[in-house]
């Protein structure tokens, strides 16, 4: 970094000081996170967020310097709850990368407010449990034969796959519910030909898989003996 760069502003560069006092940065955010769960993001301010922790929001600023690095915290805290795979070998890595897909997909089901935090610069790779997801993909990646160059582009196609799909069922699980009907009432009402003995998250669930599917098919092609990878890779085809 140039001596005269400054760093980008984030909870993650600021130096973080613990205070003496009862309250800690970890109460305040397990509890925006369930304020974020119940009410949205839009709902989220510093004084609703005192008044559910019993403190003034002048005690909130002790710990967190405003609403965004909160909003940053909660989505870095909400990636920690990511059971990972271990690091694979070659012949494995698609069974591991399908599992990180779907882990990411459940995650943002159980917290359909982070999806449009997902699509935000600086909120995906800075905070620890963020990198650690990102690290291990990356690692899976390696493990299967892709080379350096080539890795974070695989892991980023793959990524843009599992947010994109999630945020749009995000949002239709959250029209649901705020709708006050169950899943299978409101796609009886609204699909004609839906077959009531069909269950609706299954069908997302499959709608999902066969997507990842074809994305990791496309991915292993990448790897097949004779399919010149190198040269398409890098624009050499002739």
């Amino acid at each position: 970094m140039p001596a005269d760069a400054k760093p980008i502003a984030s909870v993650w560069t600021r130096p973080h000081h613990p205070q003496r006092e009862q309250l800690t940065r970890e109460q305040i955010v397990a509890t925006a996170i369930k304020l974020l769960d119940s009410d949205g993001v839009e709902a989220l301010s510093m004084r609703k967020l005192g008044a559910r922790l019993g403190a003034g929001a002048t005690s909130l600023y002790r710990h967190v310097a405003n609403r965004d690095e909160l909003v940053q915290l909660a989505v870095d805290d909400v990636y920690g709850e990511l059971d990972l795979p271990a690091s694979a070998e070659r012949t494995q890595w698609r069974t591991t990368v399908a599992r990180t897909a779907a882990e990411v997909r459940a995650m943002v089901l159980r917290h359909p407010w982070i999806a449009p935090e997902l699509g935000q610069v600086g909120l995906i790779h800075i905070g620890p449990n963020a990198t650690r997801m990102t690290a291990e993909l990356l690692t899976q990646f390696e493990a299967a034969g892709f080379p350096a160059d080539e890795k974070h582009e695989a892991a980023a196609t793959l990524m843009s796959y599992v947010i994109g799909i999630a945020t749009t069922e995000a949002a239709y699980v959250s029209l649901i519910a705020r709708s006050g009907s169950t899943e299978r009432a409101w796609v009886a009402d609204h699909s004609p030909d839906f077959d009531q003995d069909a269950d609706p998250r299954q069908l997302r669930e499959n709608r999902f898989g066969y997507g990842l599917d074809r994305i990791l098919d496309g991915l292993a092609a990448r790897l097949e003996p004779g399919s010149d990878r190198a040269a398409r890779w890098h624009g050499d085809e002739g």
